[in-house]
């Protein structure tokens, strides 16, 4: 069980001109002032004429009074050169400069992009940043464009962002474990991608102490970038494609290991997959790699360990017209699993379709998002899979080089292939493309990230600025600002413990400065008092089972009285795309006091099988840390389906 962690958060990156910096040497022509001055195009620079000054070195920032601050920005030299890059560093604070905290301490990556090194909120004047190495080991150098500072507000009345957590890699592709750790991977570089490879380098984030470990993944000869992703019954993660295009990856749940599964029949990038209601995994798309076209339907059986072709599953009415041709126009589908095994895809196309998994497959029109237009590198979340309920916001028409826009639709669907209803809603405050979506505990949306302007490796454009839909008013709420651009190859991720997790963009090596290879995480008001205090948690005393088939009993237990409760399925985010949340939220069928029982929604297609997190929320809104359920189709299903043949 994750423990929530008292982080005070930061929303505002200070760079001020005129900022005074001083260090520990400095070579003639690139003072320590330029380290302050507002202008990235002038730098300080370690003395290195007519003697070398060996490393460490050290820049400390004056603020010019005690300030409330929980992180320090480092903008690298912006000339072209990577000489000077500070690699591993330590950080401390002082309100004097006689007495000296280490508040964290970290390692950059080795490129052109403004980084961030954040900490639990202090009260200081001076931050000193050392530098013991060089990022890129080309001699005893340190150089900075500009340090900044982070101030922490106190402010929790619309909730608060974490420091920024440095990674060793950006990533692109993220899933949540059993346990509540964030597993992500990017490519074969820590910040940059091409070619089939045959490995993938990955990142293990702890939420709790907020830490990452780094490791290769090797085993299944498949370079990651650009996958389809979904996670399975026993909430392994099924990988298939990307930059190697044809294969399948599979990281068991119970043991964490990779295991090479079968080939897919058709080589994808780009596609997205859906777990299915038999605990199967369809997967449709793709034309970014393995050649371009033809992309139709295919499922994985983990019990074969095989796949099979869909010959009916045609992907041509699922395209979008994008400018870009058919490269573009197959990628990053709305897929959500549904009953009897067929899947729902929403968008991105404005034309939706039901997909049967049963047989040799087949498609049948659902028709339009009432008039929405094409919405590419949009979201689509089942904030409500009892109801049926979508929430789809922003996109644009084409993958790049056009505008976003905020239209936002409520799409209801029923017993497949029946139309389903589409109604219109009051739009985004903002215009978004590469955006990411998370369903909170209690039905509402957040949505982060994102750009007015579609563009691939670029910040421009973006949107700092989060907001909250709320499905019972249908009005969006303004969030505080993140302080990191979260645009193309961005995700973000709901832990267990109610937060949200938001990493990656970029992955363009040293041709672009929009690498954020870096987390931030975002705590909703409703872990805050009014008074801006943590709130207490209502706590799940007992659970009667962590394994439960659809349809069975539920027996939970609880150390104070409980007004909702809600099932919300473990995410897995790549490219705007995360098919597997959904939100289930439950009624208890009897109440003795604190003891509640519950009868889980007996239709598998609602409650996909897999990892679910179980939250129960008090009369302020307050979730409890979730307890983590894992939801199995019952035999009787499994007959009845044998039965219907």
């Amino acid at each position: 069980m994750l423990i929530f962690v008292n982080l005070l958060f930061l929303t505002i990156v200070h760079l001020v001109q005129g900022l005074n910096v001083t260090t520990s040497d400095a070579n003639s022509g690139n003072p320590a002032s330029n380290a302050g001055d507002g202008n990235a195009t002038t730098f300080w620079h370690s003395q290195y004429s007519p003697t070398v000054v060996p490393l460490p070195h050290w820049a400390i920032v004056d603020l010019g009074a005690d300030t409330f601050i929980n992180g320090l920005s480092y903008l690298p030299r912006q000339d072209g050169n990577l000489n000077g890059n500070i690699g591993q560093y330590i950080i401390e604070t002082s309100t004097n400069t006689s007495t000296w905290t280490t508040v964290t301490t970290g390692a950059f990556m080795d490129d052109n992009s403004k980084k961030y090194a954040g900490f639990s909120a202090v009260t200081a004047r001076y931050i000193r940043i050392t530098a013991l190495t060089e990022a890129g080991n080309r001699g005893n150098w340190s150089s900075a464009a500009e340090f900044g500072y982070n101030a922490a507000p106190t402010s929790t009345n619309l909730g608060q962002w974490s420091p920024v957590y440095n990674q060793p890699i950006t990533i692109a592709a993220s899933y949540l474990l059993p346990g509540g750790n964030v597993f992500s991977f990017g490519s074969f570089k820590p910040d940059t991608f091409g070619g089939a490879n045959g490995f993938t380098l990955s990142v293990t984030f702890n939420a709790v102490t907020g830490t990452s470990t780094q490791a290769t993944i090797s085993q299944t000869g498949h370079d990651m970038f650009c996958p389809g992703m979904s996670l399975d019954a026993n909430g392994s993660a099924i990988v298939t494609g990307g930059d190697d295009a044809s294969n399948t990856s599979i990281n068991d749940a119970v043991t964490g290991d990779w295991i090479a599964g079968p080939l897919m029949n058709i080589p994808r990038g780009y596609q997205s997959s859906a777990a299915l209601s038999n605990g199967q995994i369809f997967t449709i798309g793709g034309s970014w790699s393995g050649g371009r076209g033809g992309k139709n339907g295919e499922k994985y059986d983990s019990a074969t360990n095989a796949w099979s072709l869909l010959s009916g599953a045609l992907v041509a009415p699922m395209l979008t017209a994008d400018a870009g041709g058919i490269f573009r126009q197959d990628n990053h589908g709305w897929l959500f699993g549904w009953k009897n095994e067929y899947v729902f895809q929403a968008g991105p196309s404005s034309a939706m379709n039901w997909y049967s998994t049963t047989g040799n497959g087949s498609q049948v029109s659902a028709g339009t998002r009432a008039a929405a237009v094409d919405s590419m590198s949009g979201i689509a979340v089942m904030y409500d899979a009892v109801a049926g309920k979508i929430f789809t916001a922003g996109g644009s028409t084409s993958y790049q080089d056009v505008d976003a826009h905020n239209e936002t639709y409520l799409i209801t669907i029923g017993t497949p292939p029946a139309v389903p209803t589409v109604a219109t809603l009051t739009s985004m405050t903002y215009t978004r493309a590469f955006h990411n979506s998370v369903v909170l505990p209690n039905g509402k949306v957040f949505i982060t990230g994102g750009q007015t302007y579609a563009v691939p490796f670029s910040d421009l454009n973006s949107i700092f600025t989060p907001e909250l839909w709320d499905p019972v008013t249908q009005t969006f709420t303004v969030l505080p600002a993140h302080v990191v651009p979260r645009n193309y190859h961005s995700i973000a991720l709901l832990l267990l413990d109610g937060r949200v997790y938001t990493s990656g963009g970029g992955l363009c090596g040293t041709k672009c400065g929009t690498n954020h290879p870096d987390v931030e995480i975002y705590s909703p008001s409703y872990l805050f008092t009014s008074t801006g205090e943590l709130a207490t948690r209502p706590v799940i005393s007992s659970i009667s089972a962590t394994s439960i088939a659809v349809g069975g009993t539920l027996t939970v237990v609880t150390d104070s009285e409980i007004s909702s409760w809600s099932l919300i399925r473990y995410g897995s985010a790549t490219h705007t795309v995360n098919t597997d949340q959904r939100r289930a939220p439950l009624t208890p069928t009897a109440t003795d006091g604190t003891t509640y029982t519950f009868v889980l929604p007996s239709d598998s297609g609602i409650m996909l099988p897999g990892l679910w997190m179980l939250f129960a929320l008090n009369s302020a809104g307050v979730p409890s840390l979730a307890e983590t359920v894992k939801v199995t189709v019952s035999e009787q299903s499994k007959v009845r389906k044998l039965e219907l043949g």
